[in-house]
């Protein structure tokens, strides 16, 4: 079983998401130990990046601290390599084509691979041309993580028959951000995933509150995290680890609400 499936394995997963290097990378590894610690079964660690096309204004600007840090992708992978000495929770990227090709593919999996990081999402790589990563990938252990929107209409069959990892449901159009609504039709799009394949799916974008967290879970097999921990990073900065423990705790207590 794949590290990724084990956070799936007889349980809804909780899947925060944080920028690395927002406010500092050792806060960053205090906030990780934090996660695990208060529920979280796998974490999305986003490298900064200048133009997160798919981020809406809370994590953008996370990119934006984060690099005024001058954090390099270098810095990231050793800030992991020093981290998985103390966590064991599945680590994923999410990043876009632009870091991987700046940094080199076959170098950047390698890294990944010595690091402990085993999954990569990039959003900004279109189903068609996931080939040119993921080949790579592959080779040293790191699923690709494919995404799949409510535009995905005529392509989820496609993507869902041929998902590794664990499978990204788009909860609704746009960037991320929370939301006061979810898309209604989640359920459904999750039953269509389901008739193709048994790669557990997991819902994003949006959810902001314990209650959405609870449903999205309730639905597909777990809940991904990302704006809503961000702004807490942002106003508490430093003092952010105490904090985001606190709200992961209260997300994920909210899946054993009936």
């Amino acid at each position: 079983m794949s590290k990724i499936a084990e956070a799936f394995n007889n349980k809804k997963a909780f899947i925060p998401f944080i920028t690395c290097g927002d406010p500092d990378l050792e806060t960053t590894k205090e906030i990780i130990k934090e996660l695990e610690k208060n529920g979280a079964d796998l974490i999305e660690l986003g490298i900064p990046f200048s133009d997160p096309t798919a981020e809406g204004p809370v994590i953008m600007e996370a990119n934006i601290r984060a690099l005024k840090n001058k954090v390099t992708t270098d810095d990231v992978f050793n800030m992991v390599a020093e981290v998985r000495g103390e966590v064991s929770i599945p680590l994923v990227f999410m990043t876009y084509a632009n870091v991987v090709y700046s940094y080199g593919s076959e170098r950047f999996f390698e890294k990944c691979k010595e690091t402990g990081i085993c999954g990569i999402i990039l959003p900004d790589v279109p189903f068609e041309e996931k080939a040119e990563f993921e080949d790579v990938a592959v080779e040293y252990d790191v699923e690709f993580v494919s995404m799949i929107a409510p535009t995905s209409e005529d392509r989820i069959d496609m993507i869902s028959a041929d998902a590794k990892g664990f499978i990204y449901i788009v909860s609704s159009l746009g960037v991320t951000g929370t939301r006061k609504e979810l898309n209604g039709n989640i359920k459904s799009l999750v039953e269509r995933v389901r008739k193709n394949t048994d790669v557990p799916c997991a819902v994003g974008f949006g959810i902001s509150t314990p209650e959405q967290a609870g449903e999205m879970a309730g639905i597909s097999d777990g809940a991904i995290v990302g704006s809503a921990i961000v702004r807490v990073i942002a106003e508490h900065g430093k003092d952010a680890p105490k904090h985001v423990g606190r709200f992961v705790k209260e997300m994920k207590e909210a899946y054993y609400v009936s």
